[in-house]
């Protein structure tokens, strides 16, 4: 498995519905979230200004829930990566259980013409550095 990102949160009382638990959109923005702090966190020694990435599909399948104080961890890591699309993979959990797991395909724009634009060595090099 790739360099697995990792970050924590307590479920505010914003984040819950009327059923008394996280919202299901609450997660899903939960996924772009660490996807984008994990992108600033591989890009920052090595910026990539010329290029944005933007999902085009999510998978999200939500197994337990979470209420409000919880302590919730988010792990992701970056999967398939080939030609314009990079997989992107989200598990969150409350203490060992998982309660969310997703699956995001992304797909890099360059930042200019916002046209999808082949994965660059460079690019490849960020989102998968070597150990």
């Amino acid at each position: 498995m790739n360099h697995i990102f990792t970050t924590q949160r307590v479920v505010t009382s914003e984040e819950i519905d009327q059923l008394n638990h996280v919202n299901n959109v609450v997660y899903l923005q939960w996924v772009q979230d660490i996807a984008e702090q994990h992108w600033a966190e591989l890009s920052k020694n090595n910026p990539q200004p010329d290029y944005i990435w933007v999902v085009i599909r999510h998978e999200i399948d939500y197994l337990q829930q979470a209420v409000l104080g919880d302590t919730i961890t988010l792990k992701t890591w970056v999967g398939e990566t080939q030609g314009v699309k990079s997989v992107r993979h989200v598990e969150i959990y409350k203490d060992a259980v998982l309660l969310v797991k997703a699956q995001t395909t992304w797909c890099l724009l360059h930042a200019k013409t916002l046209r999808p634009t082949r994965i660059t060595e460079s690019v490849i090099n960020t989102l998968l550095p070597q150990k």
